[in-house]
């Protein structure tokens, strides 16, 4: 026979039934997500699909639209709100994420009919995380204040492609009133691995042209000297073995090698979004002579009227190679 002492009955009796610890659980989580902003996605291409699995992940309330409604049933599968319209899916929002292709489309989104604006709460942050270039960001931001001036507008493109974006690993280069958007913070820790604060509203989207540009140089700079490395009776490997360990071995360049070794162009960053990328640093350089930038602009130009703009800005080496 097994005595229990009164102490250790007393412990039984305070332990919570099945029940209530369910009840506890779930009391827990509400509360949790209670703190937590709920986020509007509006865009599901491969960088806004990203962000939002991510933010479901994270656990903060996701709501999602995308012209493409099919885009957005995986997400409302794994707990997203599939909503019909950018209006309906501000409606409750926190934040409001844009992520669409360029300036016309984000306006549209925004500031058409039945656009996030029109459901946006006061006091509501619009986070405007695309490429659509610096006097159309200034112009949004313009639009936006007249619109909505309760309206926190915080500019924020990123640096990144697909597979960093799916691991929550691209650098968020943000602008705009920090202070004004609390709620920000937790929706940047979800999509990415830090946050590049630039100042004013605008100087994101200026600095996301800085890099793109840098980015752009780096590719075309890798397809072209990866030729040379060949023509001169080296393999693929054997340059960037050369280069491994040494301070010109960026991670970057190691991918971009391995896709042009493997042959697998499957588009991290596609090359007809490169090609308006560097338009769009070329736009706003104004006077600023950038010969090598221009050069690159007309060459993938080239390349994507040949039918390789779907393919990864790596697709370069395979159109240098080939087209003569």
């Amino acid at each position: 026979m097994i005595i229990m002492s009164p102490s250790f009955l007393s412990g039984l009796a305070e332990l919570p039934r099945a029940g209530q610890t369910v009840r506890r659980e779930n009391r827990y989580r509400e509360e949790f997500m209670s703190t937590q902003p709920t986020v509007a996605v509006l865009g599901l291409g491969a960088m806004g699909y990203a962000f939002a699995a991510n933010l479901i992940s994270a656990g903060l309330p996701t709501r999602v639209w995308n012209r493409t409604r099919s885009k957005a049933e995986n997400l409302g599968r794994n707990g997203a709100t599939v909503c019909n319209s950018p209006r309906e899916a501000a409606e409750s929002a926190d934040v409001v994420i844009t992520m669409v292709p360029d300036a016309p489309t984000t306006e549209e989104v925004l500031l058409g009919d039945n656009g996030a604006l029109e459901g946006l709460k006061q006091q509501g942050v619009v986070a405007q995380m695309g490429t659509i270039g610096v006097e159309p960001t200034e112009q949004l931001i313009r639009r936006v204040k007249d619109k909505r001036p309760d309206v926190v507008f915080i500019d924020a493109p990123v640096s990144g492609t697909k597979a960093p974006a799916e691991q929550g690993q691209v650098v968020v280069l943000a602008s705009g009133d920090r202070d004004a958007a609390p709620g920000i913070e937790p929706v940047f820790e979800a999509i990415s691995k830090a946050v590049k604060w630039q100042g004013q509203a605008g100087a994101g989207s200026r600095m996301k042209l800085v890099v793109n540009a840098w980015l752009i140089h780096m590719m075309e700079g890798v397809a072209e000297t990866a030729q040379l490395a060949e023509q001169l009776g080296f393999s693929i490997d054997d340059f960037w073995n050369t280069l491994d360990g040494g301070p010109l071995a960026a991670p970057y360049v190691k991918v971009k090698l391995g896709m042009i070794d493997s042959g697998n162009f499957d588009a991290q960053m596609a090359l007809e979004w490169g090609l308006k990328d560097a338009r769009l640093a070329l736009e706003a350089a104004g006077d600023l002579d950038m010969p090598a930038l221009r050069r690159i602009s007309e060459t993938w130009s080239k390349a994507v009227d040949a039918g390789h703009g779907d393919a990864d800005i790596s697709i370069i080496y395979h159109y240098l190679k080939n087209r003569g």
